[in-house]
């Protein structure tokens, strides 16, 4: 996996952030952070395949994400 920065807060993540699996495969772009931003509760992220599957949005919760950087999102394996 490429050097994916300092790690960030999820409050400053960008659409189109790289999204990888904790082994380092490239899964898709972050299309959208989920959120309650009054309580500041980050609940997880809408990956976007693309180009691989288009338009198959799929909910990552909070509890599968290993890390947030600069440059990336690492998530862990379902189960």
């Amino acid at each position: 996996m490429e050097d994916l920065g300092n790690p960030i807060s999820y409050l400053v993540l960008e659409k189109g952030t790289h999204v990888y699996s904790s082994d380092g495969k490239k899964l898709g772009k972050l299309n959208k952070v989920i959120a309650d931003e009054q309580r500041d509760i980050f609940e997880g992220i809408v990956l976007d395949p693309m180009p691989i599957i288009p338009g198959d949005l799929k909910e990552i919760p909070a509890d599968r994400i290993e890390g947030i950087y600069e440059r990336g999102v690492v998530i862990a394996p379902e189960g």
